[in-house]
């Protein structure tokens, strides 16, 4: 069984928002991922989680798709 749940930290404790589903005592594997937290007044957004790994060139791409998007999509048949 796989589920993800989040949690807070404490020590060497993992404090789980909501119940497992599984038996105590019972023997788990856990895989502890830090979640970014947003800057405050923020949003968090797949944007801004990837705002340490963006470029100008990333910004270039963007700029030409949104161009692209805005053409008119009709081309002028020859008579």
């Amino acid at each position: 069984m796989v589920k993800i749940l989040r949690g807070v930290i404490r020590g060497r404790t993992i404090e789980l928002d909501e119940d497992a589903g599984i038996e105590e005592g019972r023997p788990v594997q856990v895989v502890v991922k830090a979640e970014v937290e947003p800057a405050p007044g923020r949003r968090r957004s797949a944007a801004g989680a990837m705002a340490e790994y963006w470029s100008e060139e990333d910004d270039r791409l963007l700029e030409e798709i949104e161009r692209d998007r805005h053409r008119p999509s009709t081309r002028e048949v020859p008579e």
